[in-house]
């Protein structure tokens, strides 16, 4: 592989990159907020690019330019193996991988993990209330549904088959990336749609006083009374 051909490959990875994060796309990949570091980077690339195809010409243009081989093996080439660079740029151009679902929920225990012993502000004003399914989580386990009771709830998430059959709302939670992604699991009781896994629904209904442990990671899990529900289209922010 010349260098003229590792610039014009660093150009493809740098506008991929670039594609990908000025659209939805990135938010397959990682939080939002690091959009602007992905934009960053892809321009960095993409410029580097540029300047090292500049100067690969500029060589090739000079009248005294020595041949691509010395004849020892040391010519300008790098190994073909940086052709290997194309796949992730071909992936994020044509390939639309989905986002992380019922899969991951099946295969990873709840994020419910730590212990926040902390003082729970009262519900934001509304009814119903909206919450995260991590929200609602941590007031539900750690706060014993103080905050909780007597109200209204809001919850959105895709639904996912629990261990005991029964379904369950999730959402996958990220510290970073969906390679750190972990799941988030509600138990549902009441009015539970008899809907596919990975459908995404918004529930309204209250909290019940009642918690099952995840088999995978021995996390309390928290239930959730259905009185009302809405399937819903997949949203643009996938993860919390």
């Amino acid at each position: 592989m010349s260098r003229g051909t590792q610039a014009v490959v660093l150009v493809f990875l740098g506008g991929a990159i670039l594609r990908a994060s000025v659209t939805d796309l990135y938010l397959r990949y990682v939080k939002q907020g690091l959009r602007p570091f992905l934009i960053a980077a892809g321009v960095v690339l993409v410029v580097a690019a540029v300047v090292a195809l500049v100067q690969e010409l500029r060589y090739l243009n000079r009248p005294e330019a020595e041949p691509d081989d010395d004849g020892h093996g040391h010519g300008r080439s790098g190994p073909m193996v940086g052709w290997l660079l194309l796949l992730p740029a071909i992936a994020l151009l044509f390939v639309v991988p989905p986002a992380l679902g019922a899969d991951t929920a099946s295969r990873a225990g709840s994020a419910l993990t730590d212990n926040r012993d902390v003082a729970y502000p009262p519900l934001p004003p509304g009814d119903p209330a909206d919450l995260t399914l991590l929200d609602y989580g941590y007031r539900a386990v750690y706060d014993k549904g103080r905050t909780l009771s007597g109200r209204r709830i809001k919850l959105t998430g895709f639904l996912a088959t629990g261990p005991d059959g029964q379904p369950m709302l999730v959402r996958i939670v990220l510290s970073c990336c969906a390679a750190d992604g972990v799941p988030i699991k509600i138990g549902l009781r009441g009015d539970v749609p008899g809907v596919p896994d990975n459908t995404w629904m918004r529930a309204i209904g209250r909290w019940i006083p009642h918690t099952a442990k995840d088999p995978v990671n021995d996390a309390d899990v928290p239930y959730f009374q259905v009185e009302d529900w809405q399937k819903i289209t997949a949203p643009v922010e996938p993860y919390e």
